[in-house]
């Protein structure tokens, strides 16, 4: 183990990383509630869709591990799965949609496979320049931060389009920032495990709040209890969407099938390069030059994670940011996505126990780690003496184009095309890389197309 994942050359340890690898779980384990419920608004069986969730999150993510060795994990897309139940299967509309949606995905997958094969997008991951990538960095820990808080009410969206302060007063909301405050106790104490702690504790006092009615469940507004589940008398997995494609659509709608491949890969693509960068970035993992080691096999790994989930019956499969909860609580190596993986795949007959954790107590961890690669900001050159104002401006839009517009993608796409085109307005045209104008030139093609 020691030899295979080199814990000791990344100052890590078995332990470190079995903690690391439960935190990311803990992180992300609401897509096994939530994702199911997406894709059954396009007519899915939410049971099959569960299954298709926890085994592909849990081959990708063990894919991750073992080829390219990065505390990274994957599952099905939070935004991705949206597009695919509310915007492509009504495009579609036919009996079953979803099986043009996912032969989409399975095309998508494939030619990420081809684009890892052409160092494509591992110059993507180490061309992109030095302020640019932690300006991503910081985009993402903000982004996470506002993940964490709207997932426990703590901000809300307004009817007019805004976020607002949420009620203070619910047991949520006060949990979730209790639990913030917990962590950085812990943290400065230097407690080991202090992230995960975060999350148990604040889950703890949650069934606390709900003994003494506090917090109380109303199933129909979508507040479930948050007492522990020890019911596993109908725990019996689905049968998954096995290889369910539909290639006759196709035929008749070409251009409208390429449209949706493109919408796919180019999300895909940039919210895998951007979770790779900020993953890379908050746990030291980038070399001297700052490029990413093993990029192509960390590409390759999402690019298969992919095609797995399309084969499985579930929206596209993808590096999850919440992987930086796990880096934040120590893990370094592909150890950790072991974990992380094998917890996917036992959740299949112990959902009940995982389900029931509350998204207020992942919240804590998600607001954490959001602090933790903001710090990354103090690392742009903001003077005009040290780096011209393109790279520096490109760095400020991905930063604040994240949270506002709840993208990765979108934030990358204007950091991107602010640097090609501010380079070429100050006369520094030689200074721009290839991979940046090709991709800039598929951003631009996605606005037209889109």
């Amino acid at each position: 183990m020691e030899k295979f994942f080199k814990l000791e050359e990344r100052g890590t340890n078995k332990k470190r990383e079995m903690v690391a690898g439960i935190t990311t779980f803990l992180s992300m384990a609401y897509i096994l509630a939530v994702n199911p419920q997406i894709l059954s608004g396009a007519g899915m069986d939410s049971g099959a869709v569960f299954t298709a969730t926890c085994i592909s999150a849990g081959i990708g993510t063990l894919i991750m591990a073992f080829l390219a060795n990065y505390p990274v994990a994957l599952a099905s897309g939070m935004g991705l799965n949206a597009y695919f139940a509310y915007t492509v299967c009504p495009m579609v509309g036919t009996e079953h949609p979803w099986e043009v949606a996912l032969a989409a995905i399975l095309v998508e997958g494939i030619i990420f496979v081809l684009l890892s094969f052409t160092n494509f997008r591992e110059k993507l991951v180490n061309e992109i320049p030095s302020n640019l990538k932690y300006g991503i960095t910081v985009g993402i820990g903000l982004f996470v931060a506002i993940i964490g808080l709207k997932n426990s009410g703590a901000v809300t969206v307004t009817t007019e389009g805004g976020i607002a302060l949420g009620d203070l007063a619910s047991a949520g909301v006060t949990l979730s920032l209790v639990g913030v405050l917990i962590i950085a106790f812990m943290e400065s104490k230097k407690i080991k495990g202090a992230i995960l702690w975060g999350i148990l504790i604040t889950w703890v006092l949650g069934m606390l709040a709900e003994l003494v009615g506090w917090y109380v469940p109303d199933p129909e507004a979508g507040v479930f209890s948050v007492m522990l589940n020890l019911d596993f008398s109908n725990v019996i997995p689905t049968a998954p969407y096995l290889f369910d494609f539909d290639f006759a659509w196709i035929g008749e709608h070409i251009l409208e099938f390429a449209v949706i491949v493109f919408s796919f890969l180019y999300v895909d693509i940039f919210d895998t390069v951007g979770t790779l960068i900020g993953v890379a970035q908050r746990g030291n993992l980038l070399d001297e030059e700052g490029n990413l080691p093993r990029a192509k096999q960390a590409l390759l790994s999402d690019a298969i994670g992919t095609i797995a989930g399309a084969c499985l019956g579930t929206s596209t499969v993808t590096s999850y940011v919440e992987s930086t909860a796990g880096v934040g609580a120590g893990g370094r190596t592909g150890l950790a996505s072991v974990w992380t993986g094998g917890l996917f795949i036992v959740a299949l007959f112990l959902s009940p126990i995982f389900l029931s954790i509350p998204s207020f107590a992942t919240t804590p961890a998600l607001i954490y780690v959001g602090f933790l690669m903001m710090k990354s900001v103090s690392n742009i050159h903001w003077s005009k003496h040290e780096a011209d104002l393109g790279e520096v401006i490109s760095a400020f839009l991905a930063i604040i184009m994240m949270p506002f517009t709840s993208s990765i993608a979108n934030g990358i796409m204007f950091g991107i095309i602010s640097y090609v085109v501010l380079k070429v307005a100050i006369g520094k045209i030689k200074e721009v890389p290839v991979v940046m104008w090709i991709s800039a030139a598929l951003f631009v093609l996605y606005m037209v197309v889109s």
